[in-house]
């Protein structure tokens, strides 16, 4: 109630805070949020997603960029999610995301994805039509074991792997 400044907290639909999870457990606060729809979580110390508990099922905009994340287990508990933000974490593995179906935005620009063949699971996101992935290994080469080659054009990989999506990098994703 201090954070929000209302004292109905039915009323609150979009929130921002800095939270360290290895000090202080989020519970289950979303109990307490019940319209909450925008999260923003920038710059806080995320062990998991998991601490962020399993009553955020209505939320439809989260942004947890720099949060120090290395992977998205327990994403699926916000399973009503159109748009993520998580630029600039340490996520190798976008398995977790294929449960999201309602997901339409997503930034991982900045993380560790080396592998061409994680963009499949975007593929199962069938409303996905915005992806950033700049600024991961997978830009420059399909995966760490390959040499960087040429002829390697991460835009016409990952538009074969998700033919829904309409931007990548914020350019229209038909532009390979």
């Amino acid at each position: 109630k201090v954070l929000t400044g209302v004292d109905d907290l039915r009323q609150v639909k979009a929130l921002e805070m800095q939270v360290d999870t290895r000090e202080n457990s989020l519970g289950n606060f979303g109990a307490y949020l019940p319209n909450l729809r925008e999260l923003k979580l920038n710059n806080s110390l995320l062990v998991s997603v998991r601490d962020l508990g399993t009553t955020l099922s209505h939320l439809h905009v989260l942004w947890m960029a720099r949060c120090g994340l290395s992977d998205l287990d327990g994403i699926s508990s916000c399973s009503s999610l159109k748009e993520l933000y998580i630029a600039y974490n340490n996520i190798s593995d976008l398995s977790q995301l294929t449960w999201l179906d309602h997901l339409e935005v997503l930034d991982l620009e900045g993380n560790d994805i080396e592998d061409i063949n994680q963009m499949q699971y975007l593929g199962l996101c069938c409303k996905l039509s915005r992806l950033t992935v700049e600024g991961n290994l997978v830009c420059l080469k399909p995966n760490v074991e390959s040499p960087e080659e040429p002829g390697y054009n991460y835009r016409a990989e990952v538009k074969k792997l998700i033919p829904q999506l309409e931007y990548l990098d914020e350019i229209p994703a038909s532009q390979t």
